[in-house]
């Protein structure tokens, strides 16, 4: 066990041995390991860092047969899911680099504990939880800065080596990791890896029996060693950020503000008043159209983008590239196939617009970026012409 015990940590609290186990998600030797580590210790409970709806994805493998697409955008969800498919997309492709599948060291959990006869706890937070926790308090700069970095992450033809990947399980690899993310992210690091460490932790303390392996990402195990020795109250950290009343009050008094000039406008100069009204439609309409034609939708959807984006920009409640993608999956429904293949297609450029799935998220994501950047661009130009006419 003494090549074995590098990677893994021993705590004893009150009479009960916690084993944590820090591996990398795309790794033959961390599920190796993990397979020998549960067969050797034969433990009462084995914790995976997975939560309910990631252990069903596991569980069922045709789950994106049955995603009903236009429910995903009434709810509002394009984004979320364009989100998780591109993390997701990033471990597959490092996975398929080694030729293992990603999270094979997760689904090794789940097997040695049903043979050694273990208790499963599903120990991570709800996944849409954290997100809601990130998306709501890094603004728009960061959400774009985020997003970049992830399709960056992507589309990078970098490839690491498995030695390189096995390092990043050292501890000062880790500190140095959590050290960049901390700079280009602060707010990040507080939901993403702080409060999934104490969720962790807690969920593992309170794991049944009096030994407990624990399947972790190795940038966890820092944390857990330090918030396994206190109380964590589960309920609050479930718990969803209340959302700011600002972005709500901002979002309808631009709009507003941008009607209640042009009309003005078109009481004391009519002329005036229909130069803003050409400017804010072809400002708004033009730059959410070009967001739905760069993700090659269908010309229809990129006309509905057009059209709908001066009018949803005066209606914080509705969204030009949801209206776009509506079009887009009438006319481009995705079948079964697409959904069979949509966990290699995202692994590359090409995969992710040619997918009929990801090409309707990506419209509606794209619509709704141009629809925003022609929304200040509009708006600045009606000031402008209002200005000009006093």
């Amino acid at each position: 066990m003494s090549a074995l015990e590098d990677n893994i940590t021993r705590i004893l609290i009150d009479d009960k041995e916690y084993i944590l186990i820090g591996t990398a998600h795309v790794s033959k030797a961390s599920a190796e390991q993990v397979k020998t580590v549960i067969e050797e210790e034969q433990p009462d409970s084995v914790c995976v860092e997975l939560d309910e709806q990631r252990f069903q994805s596991i569980q069922d493998g045709d789950r994106w047969k049955n995603t009903d697409i236009f429910e995903v955008i009434k709810n509002k969800k394009a984004t979320l899911l364009l989100v998780n498919l591109a993390i997701s997309s990033f471990q597959r492709k490092m996975a398929k680099q080694f030729g293992i599948q990603a999270g094979q060291e997760m689904i090794q959990g789940i097997e040695s504990a049903e043979e050694v006869g273990a208790e499963l706890v599903l120990a991570d937070r709800n996944i849409q939880i954290t997100f809601s926790r990130i998306w709501g308090n890094i603004g728009f700069g960061g959400k774009m800065k985020l997003l970049l970095s992830i399709f960056y992450g992507i589309f990078s033809n970098d490839k690491i080596s498995e030695e390189e990947l096995e390092k990043m399980k050292s501890q000062d690899m880790l500190d140095g990791m959590l050290q960049d993310l901390t700079d280009n992210f602060p707010t990040l690091k507080k939901p993403l890896i702080d409060e999934r460490d104490q969720y962790l932790a807690q969920k593992i303390k309170d794991a049944p029996g009096q030994k407990v392996v624990a399947v972790l990402g190795a940038a966890h195990v820092p944390g857990i060693k330090k918030e396994i020795f206190k109380e964590h109250d589960l309920n609050q950290l479930r718990r969803r950020p209340k959302k700011s009343k600002v972005p709500k009050i901002i979002g309808w008094t631009i709009p507003l503000l941008i009607l209640s000039i042009i009309l003005y406008t078109f009481w004391a100069n009519p002329a005036a008043g229909t130069q803003q009204t050409i400017s804010w439609v072809l400002w708004n309409g033009s730059f959410s159209a070009i967001g739905a034609a760069v993700a090659l939708a269908h010309p229809i959807a990129v006309l509905s983008a057009f059209i709908m984006a001066p009018i949803t920009s005066l209606n914080p409640l509705i969204a030009a590239g949801w209206f776009a993608g509506i079009v887009q999956a009438y006319f481009r429904r995705p079948n079964v196939s697409d959904f069979e293949t949509l966990s290699d297609d995202v692994t590359s450029v090409k995969g992710f617009w040619n997918n009929k799935v990801t090409r309707i998220l990506l419209v509606v994501v794209l619509a709704n970026i141009g629809s925003s950047l022609g929304t200040f661009i509009g708006g600045a130009d009606v000031i402008r012409l209002f200005f000009e006419n006093l």
